[in-house]
């Protein structure tokens, strides 16, 4: 079962866009998660980044309408199918827009 940590959620942009960034924890490095997370974010139009982080973390921020951002949030708690998702954290922030498409970091 997967534990997930939400925090509060802020209000939305004046064009409807909100932000959610996730850290998700488990074997969540080397399975593709940062491509799959990529690809369904073309699929429903989210934007943001997706990267490995030094900690054996994923760290990920989707940025969209609310439905776009829930669906990403709900691909990050399943990943791929090598992956095993066992904690996300949720942190709903004031969007940015900073970002066209996502964008895998390294």
């Amino acid at each position: 079962m997967v534990q997930v940590a939400e925090y509060q959620k802020v209000g939305e942009s004046k064009g409807g866009t909100v932000r959610a960034r996730v850290l998700v924890s488990g074997y969540v490095t080397g399975v593709g998660f940062r491509w799959f997370l990529h690809k369904k974010a073309e699929e429903v139009g989210a934007t943001g980044y997706v990267r490995n982080m030094e900690d054996g973390r994923l760290e990920a921020v989707f940025e969209g309408d609310k439905n776009q951002v829930e669906a990403m949030v709900s691909y990050a708690r399943t990943g791929p199918e090598n992956s095993h998702v066992a904690n996300i954290q949720i942190f709903w922030e004031h969007p940015e827009g900073k970002w066209q498409e996502m964008e895998i970091t390294y």
